[in-house]
This record gives structure tokens, sequence and C-alpha cells, in this order.
């Protein structure tokens, strides 16, 4: 098997991309009323603070998401990437996600599912700016175990 620079640079641009598209345009971007499960996020390194809400139905599944606050293109791209990949699934589905991703992002050895989250792989390089990327992940873990403190990532 042999290694494709040029293709390996083609899907570096192609995450590149989905990372700017998804901090310009966020989704499940705002407030929601009434959410079962809440928790705020800070980075106080980069500045980054978020905020977000979940409804969690009888079943034990994420029934709503959605997130606001503010933080570089990096936070924000995170956030919206977890919105979309925690949607519907159980409380426990999501955690295990939690623990890919974060696991991925500080260590590189975890395999995620959801092949959008390998957008967030080329932070590894800047350990400054894996906080930023887990920091959504941290909150959705507060959350969900309905901690009511703030998740950091210090």
């Amino acid at each position: 098997m042999t290694h494709d620079v040029t293709q390996d640079a083609e899907l570096q641009d192609l995450y590149r991309e989905l990372i700017l598209d998804h901090a310009r345009s966020p989704r499940n971007f705002g407030r929601l009323n009434n959410p079962t499960h809440a928790a705020e996020g800070i980075n106080p390194l980069c500045g980054d603070k978020l905020k977000l809400y979940l409804k969690i139905d009888a079943d034990e599944r994420v029934h709503e998401i959605c997130f606001e606050g503010s933080g570089c293109a990096i936070s924000v791209a995170s956030a919206s990437l977890l919105t979309e990949t925690v949607a519907s699934l159980t409380v426990t589905e999501a955690e295990a996600v939690i623990e890919s991703v974060t696991t991925r992002l500080t260590h590189g050895s975890a395999v995620i599912k959801n092949e959008k989250l390998y957008a967030l792989d080329g932070v590894r390089k800047y350990p400054m700016r894996v906080k930023c990327a887990t920091l959504a992940w941290h909150a959705l873990h507060a959350a969900l175990s309905s901690q009511n403190t703030t998740a950091t990532t210090e």
C-alpha cells in the first residue's frame, strides 16, 4: 500500500473547509427553552465560552440539543459538530462518543464512528487548540452527568 501525499493534502483541505463551514454557520446555535440538561464550558486560555442545552426524553435519548456562546473557529465548529453527532443518541451512546472524541484528540488512538469528526484531528498538532476542540465535549459530559458545574479546559 502506497502513501498518497496528494490524497492526504486533499483530505486535509476538505476537513479544513468542514471546520470553517461549521465555524461560520454553526448548526443548532441558539438557546433551548426549558432544557432538561445544561452546562457551561469555559476555556480561559483562548476565551471560548459556551453553554449547551439539551432535552433528554423519557427513553434517555437526546431529543433536542443546541448551544450558544462565542469562541475561536475550532471551538464553535467542534460544538456545532457535537450537536449534529449526538442528536437522537441515547445518553449512553453520547457518553461513548464523548470518550472516543476526547481520547482521539488527546491521545490519537480512538476510532470515531462519525467521519466528520475526523476534521478535528488537525488540532492534535497544537496542544492549546486541543482544549478548544474538546471544550464542548467536556460541557456535554457535565450536562449529561447533571453536574451543576462549569466544564473547563484547565
